[in-house]
């Protein structure tokens, strides 16, 4: 098979593996991505021609771009997510386990001979800002054009890649190939012990942009916990205060929790007029190091934004709302007669016709959806009008609290500190959201997501928690660590905090804590707000409503211990004894 362009490295470690994987995929001919503009402009006539993207209308939405994925082919596939540790034990109970041995064969006889007649991309990326020393380097292979034109997006994509790479074989392999996006042969395996991913039979973005969750977070976290580092499912913002100070703070949610909106938060109208601003460092992955310094340090991995479509609007994400509007690939939501895009939760009426997810026309009228519930768009963080100054520095930027969040009824309060670490640690072990049985209108599971990283975990999650309590020790100023939960209701099943811009109320406190101001009462999880500590200019909320959302009940906390037990249980003998140890007092507290 041709080389179709110049090679643009000489590495020989990559150029072999890359014909290697080409022998045994058969593609007509290879192409070395250099991420170039002219690129760009090429690869998207590309797609076009071939039926992967459409143009939309571009003076309306200039350089943006639609896509539908197969009907089967639109959303992550966890059951057929697989961690290939040499040992079963080792990927945990929480994962899906292949043999390497195996899982090499079966994926090498997929592919085989399965891109005659295509084109074998080589997309190098750096998952960081480049020369950063938290910072890593992929290489992709695929089939797809689609692919290539989002992980330009969401990655630093192309010859920097290799210049930052050098001669060194230390990057993490990545194939894709469509194959015949055939569900029963879907698999996306990764093989953390020899840094490698495989995703075959597949299109959709979480299964096959590889440095997203496979690689950001997956091969990541098990990259981190044999390199002292971490790679943590969660956003980067920075607060500032009317004094110029920022203060850095990640924040870890499990879905449907606002995490993407709580990244690009505009400050409430009375906190705006007194001068606070919120900077947007990343919306989904924190890859986070101890500097010299001795605090913890941050980066943002990615370098674009694959957000949830449908529910994004003026009211819930301004923010977004505005990057999305040039150089966005939009994914399954509806598109308009005029070459525009819509989906539900959008602002403003439906358009009175379009053609939906499924290619199918479209009226308001129509049983189905115009865009598919996990539809998505792709684009540049640099677009953002929130991105923070700080957004490429290769030292990233410096942590003062990490937040875990749920969506819980009840139980937990609007906001806590943890006493240390290691409760800051249990805290996030032990995250939880409600599901809602929309039948009954009762709530149904409690659905436990440790650090919000069950689908994401490259290795045994007890292991995982282990390595949280190990990274403990070893930073010296280590980030304070906060719970907060949006979603408290009242007797009329009614939300009692408003959310969205409002949230940052509850961060003014954690801020303040972190400065060893921030008035508080100690209860058995930790400190919670007064009532007069939160900043409520301006709210509808009244004094029993407030106490109600600071509220620690006993009788509830008796029964959230209970849930927890059976979690420990299902994650075994490597549950670590400090996670039990705080269980017992916490019961104890509690009786």
């Amino acid at each position: 098979m041709a080389v179709a362009n110049q090679i643009i490295t000489e590495n020989k470690i990559v150029i072999n593996w890359v014909n290697e994987i080409a022998e045994l995929c058969q593609p007509d001919k290879i192409y070395y991505c250099d991420g170039s503009e002219e690129e760009k402009q090429k690869l998207t006539e590309e797609a076009v021609h071939l039926g992967e993207v459409e143009y939309l209308n571009q003076e309306k939405l200039p350089g943006c771009l639609y896509s539908r994925s197969d009907i089967n082919d639109v959303a992550r596939t966890e059951h057929l997510t697989y961690i290939c540790t040499r040992k079963k034990e080792d990927a945990g109970p929480t994962n899906n386990w292949l043999d390497p041995q195996q899982a090499y064969q079966k994926l090498h006889d997929t592919l085989r001979g399965s891109m005659k007649g295509r084109t074998l991309y080589v997309v190098p990326f750096i998952m960081g800002p480049a020369g950063s020393p938290i910072s890593k380097i992929g290489i992709e292979l695929t089939d797809s054009v689609y692919v290539v034109l989002n992980m330009r997006i969401m990655t630093r994509m192309g010859k920097i890649a290799f210049d930052q790479l050098g001669d060194s074989d230390d990057f993490t392999r990545c194939i894709h190939g469509k194959v015949k996006l055939d569900i029963n042969h879907r698999a996306i395996a990764h093989f953390p012990e020899d840094n490698t991913i495989i995703s075959v039979n597949t299109a959709y973005g979480g299964n096959a942009l590889l440095g997203k969750k496979c690689l950001a977070l997956r091969i990541g976290s098990f990259l981190g916990k044999t390199q002292d580092w971490m790679a943590e499912h969660m956003l980067i913002i920075g607060i500032e205060t009317p004094k110029g100070d920022i203060h850095y703070i990640t924040a870890a949610f499990p879905s449907q929790c606002g995490k993407t909106n709580l990244a690009m938060l505009v400050p409430p109208a009375p906190l705006k007029k007194l001068g606070y601003k919120v900077w947007t460092v990343g919306d989904d992955i924190a890859w986070l190091k101890i500097g010299p310094d001795g605090r913890l340090w941050a980066i943002n991995p990615e370098n674009g934004f694959f957000g949830v479509a449908p529910g994004t609007s003026m009211k819930s994400n301004p923010n977004a709302l505005k990057t999305i509007q040039k150089n966005t690939i939009f994914t399954n939501v509806l598109k308009t007669p005029e070459g525009t895009v819509w989906w539900e939760g959008l602002d403003g009426d439906p358009p009175k016709e379009g053609t939906n997810w499924k290619g199918e026309p479209w009226t308001p009228a129509s049983k189905d959806k115009g865009a598919h519930p996990n539809s998505r768009f792709t684009a540049p963080v640099e677009q953002c009008p929130s991105v923070s100054p700080e957004f490429e520095n290769p030292k990233g930027v410096p942590i003062s609290a990490m937040i875990f969040g749920g969506r819980r009824a009840k139980v937990a309060p609007l906001v806590y500190e943890t006493f240390n670490w290691e409760r800051g640690v249990y805290a996030g072990a032990t995250m939880a959201s409600e599901t809602t049985s929309a039948a009954t209108g009762q709530v149904g599971v409690v659905r436990r997501d440790p650090m919000a990283m069950l689908p994401f975990m490259g290795y045994h999650v007890g292991d995982y928690w282990r390595h949280w309590l190990n990274m403990g020790k070893k930073i010296k100023h280590a980030p304070k660590i906060f719970h907060v939960n949006w979603f408290r209701k009242n007797e009329k099943g009614d939300f009692i905090w408003p959310g969205f811009g409002e949230n940052l109320r509850a961060l003014l406190w954690v801020i303040e804590r972190c400065q060893g101001k921030g008035q508080a009462q100690e209860t058995p999880i930790g400190y919670v707000p007064t009532a007069n500590a939160l900043n409520t200019e301006g709210l509808d909320l009244s004094k029993a409503d407030l106490e109600s959302l600071l509220s620690v009940d006993s009788a509830e906390w008796q029964e959230e211990l209970k849930g927890q037990v059976e979690f420990f249980d299902k994650v075994g003998d490597r549950c670590p004894k400090e996670i039990r140890e705080i269980h017992a007092s916490l019961t104890k507290s509690f009786a």
